[in-house]
């Protein structure tokens, strides 16, 4: 067995954020688990791309808008200086993310341990005394004082039997997975209107040469000339937490590449000598467990805007479910100028004292999860649980105890978060 001050518990975005506030802010040891020999998770292993908006409705950056900045303002602006981000479409490079990340918490003193997995916990009363892994290696014991959950799937707040919940409210159904792809070779100024590509598409479709269930063509230009960048593949009605049902979507999913890669090639202009160059090392996963809080946040408090004296993140993405059984998405956007908060309580697991939350699986509603799930928000609330952790560690107790109203003050200070939006 091994002992750490923390032990973060994957590599995303989330995980990276929370592993190198906890150490800037002096926590002692801390070890930052990951199961791809690479850190970013769907930044980097799923392809998503590009950042959604981080600033309010309708007022962008440089209109004074944005809402998320600290370590997230660092990434992007250390991208840029690396040539891998594109400010104007909010683009990057994923191999140059993959070092960035790797290069941030070195620099921070994090302890990185790679190809390793999360498989069971040890938890004795109401705390988390260790995470057993499994690796090459085989079978080893890491033990922390604090522990943060940023596997994306609540993966060791489940087995420590925190309560949570999955998928919508009316029959457990989540939102559909997708496997990005990029094709090369492509000439992007023959390309047609959206419109028109979405017209070929569904006529595609009608043909039967297609059975994504997806109604449009989704697509993004990316930091390459010749390449396009596609979010478009749909796996309904599948489980990320069950390894026979994703062993299933990455069949389906790939299946729907090829077919919209043969689409594209046959159909669309500007794609006659293009080619698939590659696919992301996983299906994208939009949704899974969502852990039960001391608060949950709802897609009434994202619509109304609510504010907290506990707020962690200010965000404003729309929200965004795409339709977990078929066809169609549906979007709601805040209103003009507005933003919502999500509170530090969302982040705190309801019978485990020592653990913390961050990322997609916070608490909050199928609504409400459908707008925090994306990069920034993902990268503020990782943050935030690192700084948590530093401040349990410093003081002992559990994070239910840490006063939220203090915790929003110190992101202030260290300019994670504005004092006023």
């Amino acid at each position: 067995m091994r002992k750490y001050d923390l032990v973060v518990c994957g590599g995303g975005l989330s995980g990276v954020a929370a592993a190198v506030q906890a150490r800037r802010s002096g926590a002692g040891s801390v070890l930052l688990i990951e199961r791809y020999g690479f850190l970013g998770g769907m930044a980097t292993a799923g392809l998503v791309n590009p950042f959604m908006p981080y600033w309010k409705e309708g007022v962008p950056p440089e209109q004074g808008g944005q809402l998320v900045f600290g370590i997230f303002d660092e990434i992007r602006r250390r991208l840029g200086e690396m040539g891998g981000y594109d400010a104007q479409g909010d683009h990057f490079d994923a191999e140059c993310m993959k070092i960035l990340l790797q290069r941030m918490c070195l620099e921070a003193g994090v302890e990185l341990l790679l190809h390793t997995f999360v498989e069971q916990v040890h938890v004795k009363g109401d705390r988390l005394v260790a995470v057993r892994v499994a690796n090459k290696s085989g079978i080893e014991f890491m033990a922390a004082n604090a522990f943060i959950d940023c596997t994306g799937d609540a993966d060791v707040a489940h087995l420590c039997g925190v309560p949570w919940k999955k998928g919508r409210e009316s029959d457990g159904q989540c939102q559909p997975m997708t496997l990005c792809f990029r094709m090369a070779g492509v000439e992007r100024d023959k390309m047609p209107p959206n419109p028109e590509i979405d017209r070929l598409y569904n006529e595609a479709k009608a043909r039967g040469e297609i059975d994504n269930p997806r109604e449009d063509v989704l697509h993004f230009h990316v930091m390459q000339e010749d390449v396009v960048h596609f979010n478009t593949t749909r796996v309904i009605l599948h489980d990320a937490t069950s390894a026979r049902s994703m062993t299933d979507a990455e069949i389906i999913a790939r299946e729907q590449v090829w077919q919209m890669a043969a689409f594209l090639k046959k159909y669309v202009p500007g794609f006659e000598r293009s080619y698939l160059q590659m696919t992301a090392a996983q299906t994208g996963v939009r949704e899974s467990r969502r852990i039960v809080g001391q608060y949950t946040l709802t897609g009434e408090d994202v619509m109304r805007q609510a504010r907290f004296p506990d707020a962690v993140c200010r965000f404003a993405y729309m929200i965004d479910i795409h339709n977990p059984a078929g066809t169609g998405t549906e979007r709601w956007h805040q209103p003009q100028g507005g933003y919502y908060e999500i509170p530090y309580r969302c982040m705190v697991p309801k019978r485990i004292s020592n653990l913390l939350v961050a990322g997609r699986p916070v608490s909050s509603d199928h609504a409400a999860h459908s707008s925090l799930r994306v990069m920034p928000a993902c990268v503020a609330l990782g943050q935030a649980a690192g700084l948590a952790a530093s401040i349990l560690l410093r003081k002992g107790g559990a994070f239910c105890d840490i006063n939220g109203e203090k915790l929003h003050a110190r992101l202030v200070e260290i300019g994670a978060m504005k004092a006023d939006a």
